[in-house]
């Protein structure tokens, strides 16, 4: 199928044949990561390019959600070394500065 990766061995593997209803996988996310870092180049791109098609299939409150967590995140970050943080003028300047 265009589009897809189908990888039959190792912890990626079985958590597809999970998603497809056959043997049952609970590997972490860090297993997953390792076993897709394990890939060569080309499905590792195509994999990530699977990966964030299915963010557009999020729903609104999905989104929502997310963002919420991020923004909390980052107030927290700034909250723990304020000096992370940067000024609106600087922001918008180099903004400005991408732009030209």
């Amino acid at each position: 199928m265009p589009g897809r990766v189908f990888i039959r061995t190792g912890v990626v593997g079985k958590a597809l044949h999970q998603g497809l209803g056959c043997r049952r996988a609970d590997p972490s996310r860090g297993e997953l990561e390792a076993e897709a870092l394990k890939l060569p180049v080309a499905e590792r791109a195509r994999l990530a390019e699977t990966l964030l098609a299915s963010l557009d299939e999020l729903s609104e409150e999905e989104h929502r959600r997310l963002w919420t967590e991020e923004a909390t995140r980052r107030d927290a970050e700034l909250d723990a070394d304020p000096s992370r943080g940067r000024s609106a003028e600087d922001v918008f300047r180099d903004a400005h500065e991408r732009l030209r």
